[in-house]
């Protein structure tokens, strides 16, 4: 029998009360706009390539493991994939010679909470390293796993606040959606985008979600 990890889902309520909750924690800063990743598809190219995605049942070959994708690595000059998206999704970032942002403003599109302080945020894979293996990277080499884990040339990788990183953890947006609903048509082109682009299969609710997203919000 296929093995499935379990998933932690949380009522949409309860979930935006704790975004909420833990938004109004962190440092005030100026109002601006939550910077999206680059090479976000157009609502007609998201919708074709979700048709394409294969539907299959959720299932892996052997227990997830975190440690199978090598993640954090190098991507640019002395950068690995978290620094980089922390640079490129700020506002007026300075980095130090190792490439760490020491100064700078965040705005995080899942809730719209910001920061001037990095440690405050997360970079979200856009589908979570579990939902990846679930979805067939069971089967991947340990090189394709890490090129997912740390692919920043698209929307895979999002700078958001910590707190709704771990709100959405490895769930599918049939089980998580952000709280700011004016993200939705990002977010779900954006999920359907790293499918599409590692052939990653998509179960029945979860494609039902995503057609639902870009109906309401595109």
């Amino acid at each position: 029998m296929p093995h499935r990890s379990p998933r932690r889902v949380l009522g949409t309520a309860a979930a935006a009360l704790a975004a909420a909750a833990a938004a109004a924690l962190l440092p005030a800063v100026p109002a601006a706009a939550a910077s999206l990743p680059p090479g976000i598809p157009t609502e007609s190219e998201a919708r074709s390539r979700l048709d394409g995605l294969t539907v299959r049942p959720e299932g892996a070959s052997s227990p997830y493991d975190r440690s199978l994708f090598p993640h954090w690595e190098g991507v640019e000059g002395n950068c690995n994939a978290r620094e980089y998206v922390l640079r490129r999704d700020g506002t007026g970032v300075e980095t130090d010679g190792a490439c760490r942002a020491v100064s700078g403003t965040w705005s995080s599109a899942y809730d719209g909470a910001g920061t001037t302080d990095p440690s405050d945020f997360d970079i979200d894979h856009m589908v979570p390293l579990a939902e990846a293996w679930r979805s067939g990277a069971d089967t991947w080499s340990s090189a394709k796993r890490r090129s997912f884990a740390n692919n920043v040339e698209g929307p895979l990788l999002w700078a958001v606040s910590a707190s709704s990183n771990r709100a959405k953890s490895d769930q599918d947006p049939s089980d998580w959606q952000p709280s700011r609903s004016a993200v939705h048509c990002a977010y779900a082109a954006s999920w359907i985008e790293s499918k599409h682009r590692y052939a990653l299969t998509v179960d029945r609710d979860e494609k039902d979600a995503l057609r639902g997203m870009l109906d309401r919000a595109c």
